[in-house]
């Protein structure tokens, strides 16, 4: 038995509302065994300044390469060792779980399965395989396209077989797919809801891109778990989400990182024309919804124009900037995440029995959220994977 001893001086574990001070944290093999005040052992000592449960990242296109024009075509070979550095980089930048939605041809179970079988490093992964959409739909490009309650629960049941751990589907147009606006509601309230249906049958949660308001209801009247970006939420909206307890994942980053850029970059015209008419409304709908108490996971949309998969800190920077609590966002990336993908029992917070997935900080992220990027090291099922120390 492999036993790791941490001296975190301040211990931000996921779940409480105010840090603790000089905590030890015993962690046996891959899981954390004990957590007391520090205390010296016969065993030799990690010291950390900061030590924070691993962060989530439950938005993520692992196979894009980012940082391309529009125009930019890659191979499958190409995107393949590009996803391997994907999955380092977010070691590197914390990010110990990750939720991927959406490669073509389920390409994300084989990379999990590389992964879990030590052939590559990278967080643990949860993934949706193909999208579903409508056809012509936001995504039909790598996605199944499907219309019709019995076509839909047919492309469920063709993931489940698959092996995915989530359905996720497309209920608006998006920015990223030439020729659909993301404010057109796309699949019906029955379509959506047979797919939910299904997929809550077995054992899976669902989440849904959805930017226009009428495609944001129809997902909520369908009962789906989490609204991936809510452009356009109105009251009705944040009352259904706060009655069903449906996540929002907002990814801010995903259009602003668009407008940082923008054509000059080689980002697609049509793709920034779309970003400009949604961003206000976007962090407006946000602002509402942190108010309204709606339950927030953290993603990124990475792999969208620019938005690296590197750069999860982004989006606690932009929460940041809209009067979020520094606290309340790393609860968004740790213990809220956990929930929204559904791993609760054995990640998202630093306590006994759980995975010991941590992230050591050089400084103090409740002061500036930025903090967060001053990794030292980082602690997968119990083994350092980034040691910047």
């Amino acid at each position: 038995m492999t036993k790791l001893y941490i001296h975190a001086q301040t211990l931000i574990d996921g779940i409480s509302d105010a840090p603790k001070k000089n905590q030890l944290i015993t962690i046996e093999n891959d899981k954390i065994i004990q957590i007391e005040d520090y205390h010296e052992v016969n065993e030799d000592v990690i010291h950390e300044k900061v030590v924070t449960p691993g962060f989530f990242n439950c938005h993520v296109h692992i196979m894009y390469p980012v940082g391309f024009g529009a125009n930019k075509e890659f191979t499958l070979m190409e995107k393949a060792f590009y996803a391997q550095k994907h999955c380092k980089e977010y070691l590197e930048s914390g990010v110990t779980f990750i939720r991927v939605v959406g490669t073509e041809e389920n390409y994300d179970l084989q990379i999990k399965e590389a992964i879990e079988n030590h052939v590559i490093e990278g967080p643990h992964m949860y993934c949706a395989g193909k999208v579903i959409c409508m056809t012509g739909g936001h995504g039909w490009q790598e996605g199944i396209e499907a219309d019709g309650k019995d076509a839909c629960l047919k492309a469920v049941r063709t993931q489940l077989r698959s092996g995915v751990d989530l359905i996720k589907m497309m209920a608006t147009g998006g920015v990223m797919t030439k020729g659909v606006e993301p404010g057109n509601a796309q699949f019906t309230v029955d379509e959506m809801k047979v797919m939910i249906e299904e997929a809550h049958k077995a054992g899976r949660k669902t989440a849904t891109h959805a930017q226009g308001l009428q495609g944001i209801k129809n997902a909520l009247y369908a009962g789906i778990d989490s609204i991936e970006h809510g452009c356009f939420l109105d009251e009705e909206c944040l009352e259904l989400m706060k009655e069903q307890n449906t996540f929002l994942v907002p990814t801010l980053c995903a259009p602003q990182c668009i407008i940082d850029k923008g054509v000059e970059n080689g980002v697609a015209k049509y793709a920034v024309d779309k970003t400009l008419k949604v961003k206000d409304a976007h962090v407006e709908s946000v602002k509402k919804a942190y108010d309204k108490g709606i339950q927030f996971a953290l993603g990124t949309d990475a792999g969208t124009p620019f938005n690296y998969h590197s750069n999860t800190a982004y989006e606690m920077e932009l929460l940041a900037r809209l009067d979020i609590s520094n606290m309340d966002i790393l609860k968004m990336a740790t213990i809220n995440s956990a929930r929204c993908v559904g791993v609760e029992k054995d990640y998202g917070s630093i306590e006994v029995g759980k995975q010991a997935d941590l992230v050591c900080l050089n400084e103090n992220p409740l002061e500036n959220i930025s903090n967060v990027r001053k990794i030292n090291r980082v602690i997968q099922s119990g083994k350092i994977v980034i040691d910047n120390n």
